[in-house]
């Protein structure tokens, strides 16, 4: 599973609807509208490289609104929880 982050900028009257439009789309798991240097970050997941580079330009740089999208393609996941599972091996009570 290839997971990538999508920073979007979008025309402001158009934020809450092209966010939504964003998160309703197939392989888009999570959207935050956010203050900074973006309007909306994705969080978008498929099986390959090819399908997130046919989601981004193919569908989200296309939701009316969208002005530009930067994207990050995630090499490895790390949590909270992973650190405290590693931390935690071989201490038991």
């Amino acid at each position: 599973m290839v997971t990538a982050i999508v920073l979007i900028d979008i025309e402001a009257d158009r934020i809450p609807e092209a966010a939504q439009e964003i998160a309703n789309l197939p392989g888009v798991e999570q959207v935050y509208s956010c203050a900074g240097d973006v309007d909306v970050v994705a969080v978008v997941r498929a099986s390959t490289h090819e399908a997130i580079a046919d989601l981004v330009p193919g569908h989200i740089s296309k939701v009316p609104g969208v002005l530009r999208t930067i994207t990050h393609i995630a090499f490895r996941e790390y949590s909270s929880r992973d650190a405290d599972d590693a931390f935690s091996i071989g201490m038991q009570a």
